[in-house]
């Protein structure tokens, strides 16, 4: 079975990232490297932050916005549960929410799961894309939502229309030049159908 290794964001200054994602408390889980290259507007990924109640969510939240991130979406309560989303300061959006409605105990800032979201124009196709390179299909709402079992210490991985990542999210869906993130498994290297590149994950 196909995993996801690493998950890299390309930054302009990687000790400045660095250290925002290790107060965030997303360091375990992500890498950064330099890059310059161009991007404007939305990067068409991010990542979801996925904790066990409502008040784990509000203390990442702080701990980003303290950290440098800005808000796109104010914590609220939804029929789904609760969450807001930030960008941080390099422009990764981050996405910390929870199913749960009330808070069972004592808030702190564990993470349980982080999922890199990628928004594609085409779903079913990207689907069949990754599923050629042995990647295995967790979950599959049609042309709305794909989720893969991705055994791995950083992430798993989803589609989402771009789209839709986008309104869920808070920006605009427009974007150019570099998505800005690199994906490590062993199924690399390879460049999927929207430009997310994946390189062989280093041993």
């Amino acid at each position: 079975m196909t995993s996801l290794e690493s998950v890299t964001l390309e930054v302009h200054d990687p000790t400045a990232s660095d250290a925002f994602y290790q107060a965030f408390g997303l360091g375990p889980f992500v890498d950064v490297r330099a890059s310059d290259a161009p991007t404007t507007g939305f990067r068409g990924f991010a990542l979801s932050i996925v904790v066990s109640q409502p008040g784990n969510v509000d203390a990442l939240l702080n701990a980003a916005l303290d950290a440098g991130a800005t808000t796109l979406k104010p914590a609220t309560k939804g029929f789904w549960g609760y969450g807001g989303v930030v960008r941080a300061p390099d422009g990764t959006i981050c996405k910390i929410a929870t199913s749960k409605k009330k808070d069972t105990d004592p808030a702190t800032r564990q993470i349980d799961q982080v999922a890199l979201l990628l928004g594609v124009a085409d779903v079913k196709a990207s689907k069949r894309f990754y599923v050629e390179r042995g990647l295995t299909v967790a979950k599959s709402f049609g042309g709305k939502y794909v989720e893969f079992d991705t055994p791995s210490s950083a992430a798993t991985l989803a589609l989402y229309p771009r789209r839709a990542l986008a309104k869920d999210t808070g920006v605009l869906q427009e974007g150019t030049g570099s998505h800005r993130i690199v994906i490590g498994s062993d199924a690399g290297p390879f460049t999927d159908p929207d430009g997310f590149v994946w390189e062989t994950a280093s041993a």
